[in-house]
């Protein structure tokens, strides 16, 4: 079902992973898609050439979000060449692991700079396309904003932020009929991760602690839920956090040493 059929949507982080799955199954729904990026710039045309040839319409933004005017000018290079905007899709996102108690404040700054600020900047630009059509935005956390991740620096952190901006966008701009939602994915297959899944070893042992026994993939299970928030059948939900892991989060207690088990 073309669930996004005609909405012009602008998505970050576009060029691979989740990003580029999310671009893929929204032009596949009929969305007019603004795919930005930062770098991979031949990833991005690439991309882009594609949903062209397939019959749909994509456009190409390059712009370092670490820069506090680039949100704003993808936000109206993407309005101006779509002939305004029905969603925006925040997805890009970095990360810079390290021990909190060693970490870099630069590295600190630049995760929040991108993860966090570069989002509101988004979306503040992005507010009055979007009062204009109704419209609807997500954000693309992810399960370590929702229970901590050591190791991994200020990652955790930024995406528990950008989950409580995403439910306050979602109060302020509920009189304006705008939908701000969020999907926080658990363990994806990316480029970024797919070095682990290559080790058949690491990869069962990851699904094994998944209760659905697999691994998401960024197509199906990811580009999914977000198209699924973007289109009707998700209208009257806003300031929810989707979380899209299989069932992992809430499975912590299955692996308790000692668990009491029903006698059968």
């Amino acid at each position: 079902m073309a669930t996004c059929n005609g909405l012009r949507v602008l998505i970050t982080g576009a060029s691979r992973g989740i990003g580029r799955a999310v671009c893929e199954r929204l032009a596949l729904d009929g969305a007019k898609v603004a795919a930005c990026a930062s770098a991979h710039g031949g990833e991005l045309e690439q991309l882009v050439a594609q949903i062209r040839a397939a019959g749909g319409t994509a456009i190409p933004l390059l712009g370092d979000l670490q820069d506090v005017a680039t949100p704003a000018r993808l936000v109206a290079e993407a309005a101006a060449a779509l002939g305004g905007l029905d969603a925006v899709v925040g997805n890009a996102g970095i990360s810079a692991p390290g021990a909190l108690a060693t970490l870099d404040v630069a590295d600190w700054d630049r995760v929040f700079a991108v993860n966090v600020r570069a989002q509101w900047l988004l979306a503040r630009a992005a507010y009055p396309w979007l009062q204009q059509t109704r419209g609807a935005l997500v954000t693309v956390a992810s399960m370590s904003g929702v229970q901590p991740y050591a190791g991994i620096g200020a990652y955790s952190a930024t995406k528990a932020a950008l989950i409580m901006l995403t439910r306050q966008l979602a109060q302020e701009w509920a009189a304006d009929g705008i939908r701000v939602n969020c999907v926080s994915p658990g363990l994806v297959r990316t480029p970024l991760t797919q070095r682990v899944y290559d080790s058949a070893d690491a990869r069962r042992a990851r699904e094994a602690l998944v209760p659905l026994h697999r691994i998401a993939e960024a197509g199906p299970d990811v580009a999914g839920s977000v198209a699924f928030l973007l289109g009707p059948d998700a209208a009257y939900m806003t300031g929810h956090n989707l979380l899209v892991d299989g069932g992992l989060l809430d499975s912590i207690q299955t692996h308790l040493a000692g668990r009491p088990r029903t006698e059968g």
